[in-house]
């Protein structure tokens, strides 16, 4: 539910008096021809204006700079770009208020006031071509998007390329996805380096494409992330520095072209709507895990009946090698159904068959796995199961397959390899997640785009990878405790990232050696693994080691207790990218932490003010104090405590912690 309160403030005067008159007529709208849009409380503005006839716009945060005048405008095929030599006619203030609830993720109920406008403007030239825009105001974010109305001059929305600029107001630090096209799984690096480092290599131009989402230091100023959201009928959005300066701190809008024609990005009729370009701001960066923007800005659920929809844990064959109970490869219906029969035993909701099940006709199994006796089996065990599926083959077969998944009694589908965010790209997205709703299946999307929010539309959606996950361990040193330091800062700010934790079989770096055939090894301690259960945001949170891993292990009974994403609340205590993190979310009456530190030995003390009124009990997983050189021991203790208490966290090495805060009766 969407709440929005109009203030009936509206602006429409003959343009050529607009400068002299509208100081008198509207606060906001100053003796030059300034829209400025502020935040609830005053500390975050967005302002739009006309330079020379050109669009653009500036972002402060409390007073200072953030976001130099930048340009605005769509180039549309055959047409001159639109922004280009425009006059702004009308604005429409607002306020609302955004209160809705969500099945999964960092919080079950949001409610956040804004402020809004709505910029009607009309080109100078005899087409009078008119496009407006449309854009938001949080105490954390500022947002806008393009909005094309019907009309005469324009018979279909044909973009070629978007003009939007983001100039810094000075050199910064930034944490780069560098992608290699526009056909990737978003699984590479976020390096951070100076966005001038980004044009020019020792006087030699160069330009790179950045993913989303864009996590910035402009010192003194603040911090902020550059993404988007609410991507219907639209292609993705990616940065480049363009300048080619060793000077130069902008980036450009770059859309992902069609594959089927390159010279465009999106194809439409009108009226059309661009996705929202987000600006979050914020003074420390662990603010941003617990903002709502990404989902604030997309369409409420159109799941009418959501009660099939659940989030969590799954026991998973692929990552270790789909072991049997002996300890060998095995990819059967047998040895399908002990790993059925360990997520019954652990408590865990779904079991996830991957790939190799089926052939190119995914209505069909192969002789190794039968999907449809697994699931049979499955349910008497009070577990539901998950299938993997070649993207191309659902693009061809969605229609006939997901029907016949229903029928099956499958609970869910994780589909690979998409590895396109184009417009046909976005578009299957959204067809994935309708048809899938339509057979009471969940989706998990994988070789994907970042996410965007889509999940408080389709709430069935509950995982994206598009990350640096765990698999990785399997192949090379990607998968590292920096690394993971930096996912909660960077790919973890758009929303649901599925790294499928749960590694058991903790080395050092020294140990650490990385092989596809055997039981793989994970860098960093068995606290630190424990710990990403509740730093990591996923709804579909994988159980990925050996089952025989676990049994026997005390510290397995954490993953045993904490919930999957589907928080009531979550609170970010303390962190920086790439070094360490704390973080407390809570489900029902009860709390729980997960602590994590790069390669830095740490020891800090963090208040438990976060609790709520009464006592709790504290089942603590913490390092062992030589966990460095043993990293699969951990102390386990308990404590009683509440929300006046203190608690001591000592990490070793590529430690954690990990902590169920249990209330008292």
């Amino acid at each position: 539910m969407d709440i929005n309160k109009t203030m009936n403030k509206k602006l429409k005067l003959p343009v050529f008096i607009i400068v002299t008159t509208l100081s008198c007529c509207f606060y906001s709208w100053g003796q030059t021809n300034d829209i400025v849009l502020k935040s609830p409380d005053g500390s975050l503005s967005i302002t739009f204006r006309t330079n020379d006839t050109k669009l653009v716009y500036e972002v402060n945060y409390k007073n200072k700079q953030l976001l130099e005048p930048s340009a605005m405008g769509l180039e549309l095929q055959r047409n001159r770009t639109l922004g280009e030599d425009i006059n702004i006619v009308n604005a429409y203030f607002s306020e609302g208020e955004d209160h809705y609830q969500l099945i999964t993720g960092r919080t079950s109920v949001v409610s956040e006031v804004y402020k809004a406008v709505t910029i009607e403007m009309v080109e100078r030239s005899e087409s009078n071509r008119k496009m407006n825009i449309e854009a938001r105001a949080y105490n954390d974010a500022v947002a806008f998007r393009y909005l094309v109305p019907e009309q005469t001059p324009l018979i279909e929305y044909r973009l070629k390329s978007e003009k939007t600029e983001f100039r810094l107001s000075k050199d910064a630090l930034c944490y780069a996805l560098i992608l290699p096209n526009f056909r990737s799984g978003y699984e590479s690096e976020y390096h951070k380096v100076p966005v001038s480092s980004l044009a020019n290599q020792g006087g030699v131009a160069s330009k790179y494409i950045l993913g989303l989402p864009l996590l910035i230091d402009v010192a003194g100023v603040g911090w902020m992330v550059i993404t988007e959201t609410d991507l219907e009928n639209n292609a993705s959005m990616y940065l480049c520095n363009t300048t080619g300066s060793w000077t130069g701190h902008r980036f450009d809008a770059v859309m992902a072209p069609s594959q089927s024609d390159p010279e465009v990005s999106v194809v439409g009729k009108l009226p059309h709507k661009t996705a929202w370009r987000v600006i979050m701001v914020a003074p420390e960066p662990a603010h941003f895990i617990e903002a709502n923007t990404i989902t604030n800005l997309n369409p409420d659920s159109r799941i009418k009946d959501i009660s099939w929809i659940t989030a969590g844990r799954s026991a998973w064959d692929w990552w270790n090698g789909s072991l049997d109970k002996d300890g060998k490869k095995a990819y059967t219906t047998e040895n399908m159904k002990y790993y059925v029969d360990f997520a019954a035993e652990s408590g865990f909701e779904f079991m996830t068959i991957d790939a190799g099940w089926s052939s190119e006709d995914i209505t069909k199994c192969r002789d190794n796995v039968n999907v449809p006796e697994v699931v049979e089996y499955a349910k008497t065990k009070g577990v539901k199961v998950f299938i993997w599926l070649y993207a191309h083959h659902v693009w061809n077969q969605m229609d006939v397959a997901f029907p016949l998944y229903e029928k099956w009694g499958v609970a869910g589908m994780k589909i690979d390899f998409i590895e396109r965010d184009d417009q046909a790209g976005i578009d299957f997205y959204y067809k994935v997640a309708e048809k899938a709703a339509q057979h009471h299946l969940m989706v998990d999307y994988h070789g994907a785009t970042k996410p965007w929010g889509l999940q408080r539309t389709y709430p069935n959606v509950v995982g994206y990878e598009g990350i640096i996950g765990m698999e990785q361990s399997k192949a090379g040193y990607r998968d590292n405790p920096e690394n993971r330091l930096i996912i909660p800062f960077t790919r973890m700010l758009s929303g649901l990232a599925d790294y499928t934790p749960g590694g058991f079989n903790n080395v050092t770096r020294e140990e650490f050696d990385a092989h596809m055939n055997g039981r793989p090894m994970v860098m960093g301690t068995r606290a630190h693994h424990l710990a990403m259960y509740v730093v990591y945001e996923s709804p579909f949170q994988m159980v990925s080691d050996w089952p025989e891993a676990y049994r026997g292990d005390p510290a397995f009974q954490f993953i045993k207790d904490v919930p999957a994403a589907a928080w009531d609340k979550t609170k970010v205590l303390n962190g920086y990218p790439g070094e360490y993190i704390t973080v407390a979310r809570k489900k029902r009456d009860d709390w729980y932490l997960g602590a994590m530190t790069n390669w830095e030995k740490r020891d800090y003390e963090i208040s438990l003010g976060f609790l709520e009124n009464g006592n709790y009990m504290a089942e603590i997983y913490a390092d062992a104090p030589d966990a460095d050189k043993y990293p699969k021991k951990t102390n386990i203790r308990t404590m009683k405590v509440n929300s006046n208490s203190k608690l001591k966290i000592q990490m070793v090495s590529a430690g954690g912690l990990a902590v169920h805060f249990r209330k008292i009766k």
